[in-house]
């Protein structure tokens, strides 16, 4: 017999929390692999086996809550089935039963036995617990055996079947109602003992009877009198009955679910608060009680999602001009944890529920609640954004890029991010460290989707140049104006740090278009005026920014660099930082020593031309002489041509062997998948030949540019055949005048600024080869 039903499958980790493995349909059958009968579940989505798992006649299976079936398939490795209906549920249990020779009525289908042979010898003689009459004066007796058949799983199993058996735990809740009217101080001590011992027998159907509605009071009462206390008991039915008042924001029509969210809330309490802290063996004893918080919670946004009108009504409110104050908080609060229990979901649910979110206008919202004047609000706002960003960035950015084209960039919510970063009053930050994270997964282009017809990093990267960096770097431009931070206290140096650590993180990754704004904006020179603020921390931040630009190794940011001599504030740094061995001292030293070791050329010899007087009496590392060192070789080389013999073209090469290589080299950038983007399949070479004559140095060799199809889209072999033409007669003509001699260029000659020249599209092949003249 086959039962295809749908269900989730959840594994326990090793954090004792359910993880989900998806969703799928379960069939029972005989497999023969196994030589038994078999439980299968076959995904929902692809039909791949999620789980095949033998109906072992001696395994343990629990049925928990109508719904749940729990079974530990090996030792530290629990599963669970999570089923749809109760019927799907009930089938597949009697199946189970079946295969065990048990009746579907129990709960479980074997005792969990869990020790050595020796204890489950002694305690096999005892078929099984009795428990004492449930009196007054038998409570001590009673305390005493729940705390001895704790440390034994066997006992520990007979005992839970004895409670549950003989309806024990309301004889006990009696008791103790008769106890405190009594004020029977010993008899609620043992009570304590009792109730807290009951938890950690880690039993569901115990769990089900202690957390019904007529019952779960009655429980947090016996855990309020802890011996521990004295006569000093902790009031939480006061507080749960009196301070915790249960707000409707919106009606909710199922009773249900009214009562699965109160019961859920009480459960919670107790784990958190009442129950003492546990130990690490007590803590293994309580999974059962996550597992059942866990599958209330799942049940819970379910039943919530599937109810169209109350979430149409909830949006609808927190939209809604006429809501008061007090109401759009209640509302706020209640969606920031409707979307917390929304992390139980598996996948697949988890994704129909934001989508579920997004269609019902949950960005827009935001949008008003951020604006609210009310912090709690406005940071329970802020807790809802991060799941929203956390679960789907694109689904932010296209919302954001939506609405720029019908708003002022002063209201799109991407800006009141911002300005709630820039604005947090909180003197730690806690609120903007928060925001500058998530401002940082936007715009991440890690994350970022790129498809045929569309690249979200192109578009959202340039509408946020556009409408919202100004926002962003407006502190920091506003405390730059002078030679030193306008402010320079705490908290403002705080939140300067959080904004250049959000641009060096984009001078990282968006290349040209932080380049254009840093350049244009001169971006730099503002942020190192900020070396000279008093806090540390702050000075630091400015030189990392300024590290991260000069490691990209990009000649253009080299140019704005000497061009505005912006090293002027570094050397200064340094030279007030004195002699003293601190994080200062090392990053300014890091950052000359990269310049030396990587041998930036242009950036060396500013630095010495500039600098050197300043910096020639630093002698206790090398860095600095070093750099002079390099300097001086660069001037030989450019003094002396010819003893730079890696620059230039070796003295013996026949033009037949120059054009062949030219000719190779263009067939390696050009053409197919290796051409340059827009070119149409034609590569680095084809560029350089079709750059403007009055681009290039006055005395450099020109080649003169190819003909018209050099431009064309899809240009193939042929086309490069025809490119070399008129190097074909150039070289001839240098034949016939030359009658097959060798040739010879300077390093004049061959030098290009910043373009592609002939030298550098040849001399990856020619360095150091010699033919034939």
């Amino acid at each position: 017999n086959t039962w295809k039903r749908n269900i989730k499958v959840y594994t326990l980790n090793e954090d004792r929390q359910w993880d989900d493995r998806g969703t799928g349909h379960v069939s029972s059958g005989y497999v023969e692999r196994l030589k038994g009968m078999s439980l299968l579940v076959r995904a929902e989505s692809d039909g791949s086996l999620l789980l095949e798992s033998k109906i072992n006649p001696n395994t343990a299976y629990q049925k928990q809550q109508d719904t749940l079936i729990v079974w530990s398939e090996a030792e530290n490795y629990d599963l669970a089935l999570s089923f749809q209906e109760k019927a799907g549920c009930d089938e597949i249990w009697e199946k189970i039963c079946q295969v065990q020779g048990k009746d579907p009525s129990v709960d479980i289908t074997q005792e969990l036995v869990d020790e050595s042979e020796e204890e489950r010898f002694d305690d096999m003689s005892s078929p099984g617990l009795e428990l004492p009459p449930c009196e007054l004066g038998r409570l001590e007796e009673l305390a005493e055996l729940v705390a001895s058949s704790l440390p034994s799983p066997l006992r520990r199993e007979k005992l839970a079947l004895a409670v549950e058996n003989e309806g024990y735990i309301r004889k006990l809740l009696e008791l103790f109602r008769q106890c405190e009217d009594l004020e029977n101080a010993d008899g609620l001590h043992h009570l304590y003992e009792i109730v807290k011992g009951i938890f950690l027998l880690n039993r569901t159907a115990l769990f089900e009877v202690m957390f019904s509605e007529e019952c779960i009071m009655d429980v947090i009462g016996c855990l309020e009198h802890d011996p521990a206390l004295g006569a000093s008991p902790r009031r939480h039915r006061d507080f749960l009955t009196k301070t915790a008042r249960f707000k409707e924001v919106i009606p909710i029509g199922d009773p249900e679910l009214r009562a699965k969210i109160h019961q859920t809330y009480r459960v919670q309490y107790i784990q958190d608060m009442v129950l003492p802290t546990p130990s690490v063996f007590e803590e293994n004893m309580l999974s059962t009680l996550h597992s059942f918080i866990f599958f209330n919670k799942v049940e819970i946004v379910g039943m919530l999602q599937d109810d169209e009108k109350f979430l149409t009504d909830l949006f609808a409110q927190l939209t809604d001009e006429a809501t008061d104050d007090d109401k759009r908080h209640e509302l706020v609060n209640f969606l920031k944890e409707f979307c917390s229990f929304s992390q139980t979901l598996q996948p697949q649910n988890r994704d129909a529920f934001f989508k579920t979110l997004s269609n019902m206008g949950i960005l827009p919202a935001l949008e008003v609640i951020l604006g609210m004047d009310d912090v709690q609000v406005r940071s329970a706002a802020t807790d809802i954004f991060s799941y929203l960003v956390e679960y789907s960035p694109s689904m932010v950015r296209e919302f954001v890029m939506q609405e720029c084209q019908q708003n002022d960039d002063d209201i799109l919510l991407i800006n009141l991010i911002i300005e709630h970063m820039i604005c947090d009053t909180d003197p730690e930050l806690g609120g903007a460290v928060q925001l500058m994270g998530l401002l940082r997964t936007l715009v991440d282009p890690e994350n970022m989707l790129a498809t045929a017809n569309k690249t979200e990093k192109t578009e959202f990267l340039s509408f946020f140049y556009k409408h919202c960096m100004h926002v962003l770097s407006a502190p920091l431009l506003a405390n730059t104006t002078e030679d030193k931070p306008s402010k320079d206290d705490f908290q403002t140096s705080q939140l300067l740090a959080l904004i250049l650590e959000l641009l060096t993180f984009c001078v990282e990754h968006h290349t040209y278009h932080i380049k254009n704004y840093v350049i244009n904006k001169d971006i730099l020179r503002r942020v190192l005026v900020l070396t000279a603020s008093r806090h540390a921390f702050l000075a630091l931040c400015a030189l990392r920014f300024m590290r991260r630009i000069i490691g990209l190794k990009d000649e253009f940011y080299n140019r704005y660099i000497m061009r505005n001599f912006l090293f002027e504030p570094v050397v200064k740094a340094f030279l007030n930082n004195g002699t003293r061995y601190n994080l200062m001292n090392s990053a300014i030293i890091e950052m000359f020593e990269y310049v030396r070791v990587e041998d930036v050329k242009s950036l060396t010899a500013h630095i010495v031309e500039n600098y050197w007087k300043s910096l020639e009496g630093v002698d206790y590392v090398q860095t600095f002489k070093g750099l002079k060192l390099r300097y001086e070789q660069q001037k030989e080389r450019q003094d002396n041509p010819k003893l730079d013999r890696s620059d230039i073209v070796p003295q013996c090469v026949s033009w037949r062997c120059l054009a062949r290589t030219c000719r190779r080299r263009l067939e390696e950038g050009g053409g197919g998948p290796g051409g340059t983007e827009g070119s149409g399949g034609v590569g680095e070479g084809r560029m350089w030949f079709n750059a403007d004559e009055d681009e290039l140095e006055d005395g450099e060799a020109v080649v003169p540019p190819s003909d018209s199809k050099a431009g064309k889209p899809g240009g193939g072999a042929g086309e490069d055949e025809d490119l070399m033409d008129p190097i074909s007669k150039f070289m001839e003509r240098k034949k016939r005048r030359s009658r097959g001699g060798c040739v010879s260029f300077t390093r004049r000659a061959l030098r290009r600024s910043g373009k592609l020249s002939l030298w550098g599209l040849c001399s990856g092949s020619l360095k150091g080869f010699h033919c034939p003249g």
